[in-house]
C-alpha cells in the first residue's frame, strides 16, 4: 500500500497555500514579524521567502541543499550581525508552522495508517529542522571566528610600526606583552619589510616590554636569526632589568644574533650621525 504521507505532495499543499501558511508563520513569530522589512533592509535577507525554501528542503528530505542552504544563512547573518535570538524565534515559528499545515493536510485526507506514518514524518521534519539549526551555528561561528581572527591579526599588524629613520635603517618599537601569536606576527612583518625597505640595519627597541615566557623568548631567538639570514643587523634597545635576569637564568644568549644598546636615543645618535 502507498504510503499516506507522501512528501512531495505535503510541500505542494504548503506551497499552493503560501499566503495562508505566510501568516501563520507570522503570528507565530511575533518579535520578528516586526523586524521582516528592517532584516531585508540590513541585510538582503527575504525571511518568508526563504522559510518557504527550507520547508521545502526539510519536507522533501533534501539534506544537501539543506546544508548548503544553512550554510549560506549562517554567513549572512554573521557577515550582518543581525541578532540571533530573532533567528531562533523564527526557525521554531517555521517548525510550528509546518507541523500546523501537515496536521490541516492529515484531516483532510483523512489519513488511515495514521501511527506508523507520523512517527516517520515526525523523524523527518524535526531532524530536518534541527540539522538546519546546527549547521546554520557551525556556519555563523566561523564565520564570526574567522572574522575575529583577521581583525587581531589587521590590530597585530598595526602594533608592528617598522619606521624607516634613512634609507637603510629602521626601528621597531614594541610595547604591551608579547606571546607567541604576536611574535609570529612580529617575524612575518620583520622579515617582509627588510626585504621590501631594503634595511641593512633594524633597532628593536624593548623598553615596552616588561616580561616575555620561556617560550617567547625562544621565538625571539629566531627572529634575530631570521634578521641575520636576510643580510641584515639587529640592535636591541631598552633591555628592562627583569627580563635581563629571565634570559640569564634561562641560560639564553642574545649577543651571538645581535647587538644590544641602552637607549633607542643612543642608538639613533650613533646611526644618524
Amino acid at each position: 500500500m502507498e504510503k499516506f504521507y507522501d512528501t512531495k505532495n505535503i510541500s505542494e499543499y504548503i506551497n499552493n497555500h503560501k499566503d495562508e501558511f505566510q501568516e501563520k508563520l507570522l503570528s507565530e513569530a511575533v518579535n520578528v514579524a516586526s523586524n521582516i522589512e528592517g532584516i531585508l533592509k540590513e541585510g538582503n535577507i527575504d525571511l518568508l521567502k526563504n522559510a518557504q525554501k527550507l520547508v521545502l528542503y526539510v519536507v522533501e528530505n533534501r539534506k544537501d541543499d539543506l546544508i548548503a542552504f544553512a550554510n549560506e544563512e549562517g554567513i549572512a547573518w554573521a557577515k550582518h550581525s543581525l541578532t540571533l535570538a530573532f533567528k531562533l524565534e523564527w526557525v521554531h515559528a517555521i517548525r510550528r508552522s509546518l507541523w500546523y499545515f501537515i496536521k490541516l493536510y492529515d484531516r483532510i485526507n483523512e489519513n488511515i495508517n495514521f501511527v506508523e506514518n507520523f512517527f516517520e514524518l515526525e523523524e523527518k521534519v524535526n531532524d530536518g529542522i534541527d540539522e538546519f539549526l546546527n549547521s546554520f551555528f557551525i556556519s555563523y561561528s566561523q564565520y564570526k571566528d574567522e572574522l575575529i581572527l583577521s581583525q587581531r591579526k589587521l590590530v597585530e599588524h598595526l602594533s608592528v610600526p617598522i619606521i624607516p629613520v634613512s634609507q637603510t635603517v629602521a626601528v621597531l618599537p614594541l610595547i604591551g606583552t608579547l606571546d607567541s601569536y604576536r611574535m609570529e606576527i612580529i617575524e612575518e612583518k620583520v622579515l617582509t619589510d627588510i626585504s621590501k625597505l631594503r634595511l641593512l640595519t633594524l633597532i628593536i627597541d624593548l623598553s615596552g616590554i616588561s616580561d616575555m615566557d620561556e617560550v617567547t623568548i625562544a621565538h625571539f631567538q629566531k627572529v634575530l636569526i631570521g634578521i641575520t639570514l636576510m643580510g641584515a643587523k639587529s640592535v636591541i634597545t631598552g633591555l628592562r632589568p627583569e627580563l635581563v635576569r629571565k634570559m640569564v637564568h634561562l641560560g639564553i644568549d642574545l649577543t651571538s644574533y645581535t647587538e644590544t644598546k641602552a637607549t633607542l636615543q643612543q642608538t639613533l645618535n650613533n646611526y644618524l650621525v
